[in-house]
């Protein structure tokens, strides 16, 4: 069996979107030409989404939803509410976004925002995309059905974080709705931004397929802040494309507790001097789950600086992929850019395959990158059993610190308070699965 790309138009069963057709034409006419990658596609190599892809099931979900209100809710913090479920947006469940003229829907956008926004989209995607390695990004294109555009005008800040929820309440395959997300912060603005990702219990193999697009103007700052927590039959094709500005900063923090196949793409772009980068991400796959993150930081001007810090714990026969790429173009001297990948296997039938990269044509920078892969320390463990910490207690404590130092460097101190006992949860259900 093989996936299709004779895909359903999205404007059938939504006629508002018909001002979308060219770029649903564009994703088609692309995917297409590419093809779904195979086993031996070199950016795919590691990570089987045509299989994944396949063996969704079509049909299954809830009919009514729970009190998501519950669900979504992060204790503490006083944000604006945008939820979407199943790709459409629920006014019902989100808060009045009426009184922001910085905030606008996609699906409701007038007639000279959609040329706007379609201007943006062409540009992106003839600019910044490789074809062949982010399909995702022309499936989002050729299934978009809604999103929210953020517009910050000059040395504004949005004074509350952006809660972006992405709900799945049921099981879908490619044809699924897809989201977008852009966010245009001017000279001098500044945001949180997170988007927040969960699938319903009954939601038995769900697909999620979103993009985000930032582009940050002189001196913006964005905090931006990415919540994988769908459950572990889900699959997703998610993407990050970021266009940095003169002293522009972007702050990206990425959590992936695993699905049946999850692939992030995250691509930064250092298109003036003076900006900085950055990027931290932890993964906690288990069971038979799979989690791919792919980052490419592109530095092509000078006097820009990047920090990159991604750390994994494998449990289980689960199966992670990091590929890190730094890229310094000829003319980007004076370049400070490091890249950290830590990783622990927490069972012997784990595997990781981690891949840091460094491309340098530029002669005076000051680069580093590492990678490194092992498993609990023992003595560590006899240590805290030895205090009458039981082993279960003792692994969890161990794993917990190996990523509690990113926790900590959360600026939105609401959202490391909502992670940590969701991380001591999961750990704590890995090692009873595990008899540990």
């Amino acid at each position: 069996m093989g996936i299709t790309t004779t895909l359903p138009d999205p404007v059938a069963a939504h006629p508002e979107l018909k001002w979308l057709q060219p770029v649903h034409a564009k994703g088609k006419e692309q995917l297409d030409a590419i093809g779904w990658p195979g086993r031996k596609t070199e950016y795919w190599l590691h990570t089987p989404i045509t299989e994944a892809l396949e063996k969704l099931p079509q049909t299954g979900g809830t009919d009514e939803l729970p009190d998501l209100e519950s669900l979504t809710a992060i204790s503490n913090l006083d944000a604006l509410k945008v939820i979407f479920v199943d790709g459409k947006f629920k006014p019902e469940l989100s808060s009045d976004l009426s009184q922001y003229d910085c905030l606008s829907l996609v699906s409701q956008l007038d007639e000279g925002q959609q040329a706007s926004f379609l201007q943006r989209i062409n540009q992106t995607f003839d600019q910044a995309l490789n074809a062949k390695d982010h399909i995702g990004a022309w499936q989002n294109l050729s299934m978009l059905s809604d999103g929210l555009v953020l517009q910050l005008p000059a040395k504004e800040k949005l004074e509350q974080p952006l809660h972006l929820i992405f709900i799945a309440s049921q099981a879908s395959c490619i044809d699924a709705p897809a989201t977008r997300v852009i966010c245009d912060l001017a000279n001098g603005a500044s945001a949180q931004v997170i988007e927040h990702y969960i699938s319903l219990p009954g939601a038995e193999g769900s697909f999620f397929n979103q993009l985000t697009e930032i582009d940050l103007a002189q001196d913006a700052h964005l905090n931006h802040y990415r919540l994988g927590l769908e459950e572990d039959s889900s699959v997703s094709l998610t993407a990050v494309h970021v266009s940095l500005g003169q002293n522009a900063n972007y702050d990206g923090f990425n959590i992936g507790f695993g699905g049946a196949c999850k692939r992030n793409d995250l691509v930064i772009h250092h298109q003036q001097n003076g900006s900085h980068c950055e990027l931290k991400g932890i993964y906690l796959p288990r069971g038979n789950e799979h989690i791919d993150y792919h980052t490419c930081l592109e530095h092509r001007v000078p006097e820009c600086t990047s920090n990159e810090v991604f750390r994994g714990i494998m449990a289980d026969k689960s199966t992670a992929v990091f590929n890190g790429r730094i890229h310094i173009h000829q003319d980007a001297q004076k370049t400070l850019a490091e890249l950290s990948n830590r990783n622990l296997l927490v069972s012997p039938d784990a595997k990781i395959y981690t891949k840091p990269e460094l491309e340098i044509y530029a002669d005076d920078v000051r680069c580093a990158h590492g990678a490194t892969v092992a498993e609990l320390d023992e003595q560590a463990r006899y240590y805290l059993q030895s205090r009458g910490i039981n082993r279960k207690d003792a692994e969890t404590i161990l794993s917990f610190a190996f990523i509690n130092e990113l926790i900590d460097q959360i600026d939105l101190e609401p959202v490391a308070e909502h992670l940590r006992p969701l991380i001591n949860e999961h750990f704590a259900k890995t090692l009873q699965q595990t008899g540990a």
